[in-house]
């Protein structure tokens, strides 16, 4: 916050010119700009904001060339500035936008699906990227790491206190507040290559079996093979780190909920100057808060250990290994579901390859490792290397 005994002249923006603007000391009860000073009001952030008043935001001078010829209101707090710069959407064109499913399940689909149905797309459309059962894998997130109640539980594991404690545990069921996002983001932006493909029914099914494999219950009902989730029953579905972030975003008082927090300097570990109290700008912390791993302290059994050279691994052309490696079996695993999909040109295709191939197979070579802006992930999101990567690419281009 500045304080006014700090200022005697502000800068401020005049219609064509720069003034100075003389304030002078403010009443002993006046000393910070949120107590009525400049009309300020709280800012979700616990800071403030300045409405325009009197021609002026805060201490700034405003050109009223900017508001002539927009929506002006008046009111308490001044003038309430709303520029036009477009028209209203159509109810059609607010609709196509209007699908974001919030906190509290407003704005979910109609549908249904089944566990055993969801099991089915998984294996056709995720498993490549996320892994058997949701276990992750080639970059790309874990789902599940067992039942979601117990896995909870990890996330107060310290591995500093206890080195041989597994670390916590961050997948869908034990993290996630909410069950919505999960829905949302799968239905907008999944499968990586296809995104807004699967119906209503298939994200229910896809949602549903993520619950199985995160071994939960909801309202009760443990949920099995044959289980069936729809709008009603997903509204019901609790998390067992519903409350674990903090403040609490959802809800009417969401909003208020994040203003209380931030007005609390030790929620978020700052502190509140006295009046008069100078910050601290070098050497601040205290050493006795500090907690620190001393010699010989920490995790050192490590398998494999750590290495510490930082060196580039060194190319080894193992003409043997090149042998033994199964290019086929890792395409089929990891690059068919775009590849024999339609989605890029598949295996074997001479047509289809010949626009790519005129750029020189280094080329190809390079987008194929390093992915593409047009959705190819980086080695197809394979934990393969280079070289057995541009294995896999040479059987593709077997004609």
């Amino acid at each position: 916050m500045f304080k006014l005994e700090q200022y005697k002249t502000l800068v401020a923006s005049l219609i064509t010119t720069t003034a100075l603007i003389t304030v002078s000391q403010a009443k002993e009860s006046e000393s910070t700009a949120y107590n009525g000073l400049w009309n300020a009001k709280k800012d979700i952030s616990g800071g403030v904001y300045y409405p325009i008043k009197d021609g002026q935001t805060g201490p700034y001078k405003v050109n009223p060339q900017v508001y002539k010829n927009s929506d002006v209101s008046k009111g308490e707090d001044g003038i309430k500035v709303s520029l036009n710069h477009g028209r209203v959407p159509t109810k059609n064109e607010y609709d196509a936008w209007n699908k974001d499913i919030n906190g509290l399940n407003e704005g979910l689909p109609d549908g249904y699906g089944y566990v055993d149905e969801g099991e089915i797309l998984y294996e056709q459309q995720c498993i490549m990227c996320h892994g058997d059962f949701g276990s992750g894998g080639g970059g790309y997130p874990a789902l599940s790491a067992g039942k979601a109640k117990e896995m909870k539980k990890t996330l107060k594991n310290n591995r500093w206190l206890n080195p041989t404690a597994e670390g916590p545990s961050r997948v869908f069921g034990s993290y996630w507040p909410v069950a919505s996002t999960l829905f949302w983001y799968i239905r907008d932006a999944m499968p990586h290559t296809k995104s807004k493909t699967l119906t209503n029914d298939e994200t229910y099914s896809l949602v549903a079996y993520m619950l199985y494999i995160n071994g939960m219950k909801v309202n009760g009902e443990i949920v099995n093979e044959t289980f069936k989730l729809d709008k009603e029953k997903f509204k019901k579905i609790y998390m067992p780190n519903r409350y674990g972030f903090i403040p609490d975003i959802d809800g009417p008082n969401g909003i208020e909920n994040v203003r209380a927090f931030y007005e609390v300097p030790s929620n978020y570990s700052a502190k509140r100057l006295a009046k008069g109290e100078k910050p601290c700008m070098s050497n601040c912390q205290q050493t006795k808060n500090i907690v620190r791993l001393e010699e010989g302290g920490g995790i050192t059994d490590f398998e494999p250990p750590i290495s510490v050279v930082r060196d580039l691994p060194v190319v080894v052309k193992d003409e043997a290994h090149k042998v033994s490696f199964d290019a086929k079996a890792a395409y089929e695993a990891n690059c068919t579901m775009c590849h024999n999909t339609g989605v890029a040109p598949k295996a074997g295709d001479k047509t289809a390859w010949s626009t790519y191939l005129t750029k020189g197979m280094d080329k190809v070579y390079k987008n194929a490792l390093e992915g593409t802006n047009m959705g190819m992930p980086a080695k197809g999101g394979s934990s393969l290397s280079d070289e057995e990567f541009k294995q896999v690419i040479d059987y593709m281009l077997k004609f």
